[in-house]
């Protein structure tokens, strides 16, 4: 009897309970699956070693296409003041192209550089997630 006199029981018809219910929030099989994968992953095993060697590699050749991009702009300006010196004495708001660029711009510039590899790495390791959960 519940404490305000309600008898739950007695509303039910009796002693007898509704039968329970199984519920299943996952499918089992891919769980196991998971599983097998990250023991994979922990033991250092033949997949996955080819699994991080694969995120490694692909984290890499980003940063190193990153890195070439930021070479060329920061390496090809000053080239490109030097092969053609008319560039150097054009001004914009009052300072002269090279400052603005190679003195200011570039900030900015990398700024955006990081935040890009920054993305392309998160995006390399979601997909190795996705690749190791299913």
């Amino acid at each position: 009897m519940s404490p305000d006199g309600f008898d739950v029981r007695g509303r039910l018809g009796g002693t007898h309970r509704p039968r329970r219910k199984r519920v299943v929030l996952a499918d089992r099989r891919r769980t196991r699956q998971v599983a097998r994968t990250m023991l994979e992953l922990e033991e250092q095993t033949s997949v996955g070693e080819v699994l991080v060697t694969s995120l490694v590699k692909a984290q890499l050749r980003s940063a190193l296409l990153l890195m070439g991009v930021v070479a060329a702009v920061l390496f090809g300006l000053p080239a490109l003041f030097c092969a053609v010196p008319v560039l150097g004495d054009v001004a914009v708001v009052g300072v002269r192209l090279p400052w603005l660029l190679l003195g200011v711009l570039v900030y900015p510039f990398l700024v955006l550089i990081g935040y890009l590899c920054t993305r392309r790495a998160e995006r390399h390791e979601r997909d190795f997630m996705d690749i190791v959960e299913h």
